[in-house]
């Protein structure tokens, strides 16, 4: 890929885990194009590789993503009408849409500021762990932006509409700590403990029943935007598409036998 050296986008699967890391750490791992493309892409290949049960994004140094890195971009006096519109669809929401829409399990080990689309890059994941020292900030309103990459839908579903605003309008730093207390953040711990206990949990997805999982995740996902009814009938869906899994079979054989399942993944 052109524009990206290999090491601005670290990865490596270990033990059925696809570990994806932004490495610009003295620009705060503020994003660029090619890297989201990267991301982007790895995101994909872990859908479609039965050996990736589970994925971790993370990132080095101080910062997990200080937002877009907006340098390149054509002055305001050149832009048409529809080149923002343009650039936001096919940067910043499929950025987005690529962690909601993985088959696997995402987990966020933020170790660091989240700024921005960098806040929404970790509120997007399945479950979301952070060092002490981690911030989030809804930085738009300080460069009189509007949020972008899927901040205003994601955030008023995990904290609603009234505490959403207030991160949104204001753009105050908000604490690790915080975010566990809104329900952002499922676990804060030390930093020298973060990698640990991402892997540990990372892991333990990795031993799971992967294709229910991906269906759990897409139920959930879609369980705020519709119906009742509709809901119901995905559940019913997924359930015969699992049933036709060799996991979901195993599942109930070891409860039958009184012994821990083995899942496979298939």
């Amino acid at each position: 890929m052109t524009g990206i050296t290999e090491d601005e986008v670290l990865h490596r699967t270990e033990n059925n885990v696809s570990w994806i890391t932004l490495n610009r750490p003295a620009a705060m791992n503020a994003v660029t194009w090619d890297q989201r493309e990267r991301v982007i892409a790895l995101l994909a290949e872990a859908s479609a590789d039965p050996a990736v049960r589970a994925v971790v994004l993370t990132a080095t140094g101080k910062g997990f993503c200080a937002g877009a890195d907006l340098r390149g971009g054509a002055p305001a006096a050149e832009r048409v009408a529809g080149d923002v519109a343009r650039m936001i669809r096919l940067g910043a929401q499929r950025l987005i849409t690529a962690v909601l829409d993985c088959e696997k399990p995402v987990l966020a080990a933020v170790n660091g500021t989240a700024a921005g689309i960098g806040a929404h890059l970790a509120l997007a994941c399945d479950l979301v762990i952070a060092a002490e020292p981690a911030r989030f900030i809804e930085v738009f309103v300080r460069r009189g932006l509007v949020p972008d990459g899927g901040g205003a839908y994601l955030l008023p579903r995990l904290v609603g509409p009234q505490k959403a605003k207030e991160l949104m309008f204001f753009g105050d730093a908000l604490p690790a700590a915080d975010a566990e207390r809104l329900g952002l953040v499922n676990k804060v711990v030390p930093a020298e403990e973060l990698e640990a206990t991402a892997r540990a949990w990372a892991e333990r997805l990795a031993q799971g029943p992967t294709r229910a999982l991906a269906l759990t995740k897409q139920l959930v996902n879609a369980s705020l935007d519709g119906d009742r009814a509709t809901a119901l009938a995905a559940e019913a869906t997924a359930q015969e598409i699992n049933m036709t899994t060799a996991d979901a079979n195993e599942g109930v054989a070891s409860f039958v036998e009184r012994r821990t399942p083995k899942y496979l993944g298939r």
